[in-house]
């Protein structure tokens, strides 16, 4: 097994800790800190887990909340499978190519039904 990086966005529960129960009271501290959202942005951004994020909204989450990266980041260790290779056919060898293995798709020719 390989382990992926992968994080928890604690968000939501650090806004709690901080008495902040709805996704707009973020909305006026980020536009104090020249930053605006949109409602919808914010709600995203405290119930979803983003995928990116830029790092002057991260830096301005960090002052408003004041709190530490660890507070709202969690990184953890997802286990996933390691492929196996293909096995080869009984008494043939492993194919180099997907699928149809050594066939090749061959052209088709169109002919004319009138002639031979």
């Amino acid at each position: 097994m390989v382990a992926k990086l992968d994080h928890h966005w604690h968000l939501r529960k650090v806004m709690a800790d901080r008495g902040m129960f709805s996704t707009t009271d973020l909305i006026p501290p980020l536009a104090e800190r020249g930053i605006t959202l949109s409602s919808s942005q914010v709600y995203r951004l405290v119930v979803e887990r983003p995928e990116r994020l830029g790092l002057k909204i991260l830096m301005a989450l960090l002052d408003i909340l004041d709190c530490t990266m660890d507070d709202l980041l969690e990184p953890i260790a997802v286990a996933r499978a390691v492929k196996k290779p293909k096995k080869a056919a009984v008494g043939g060898t492993a194919p180099d190519t997907e699928g149809l293995g050594g066939l090749r798709l061959k052209r088709a020719r169109i002919r004319d039904i009138d002639r031979p």
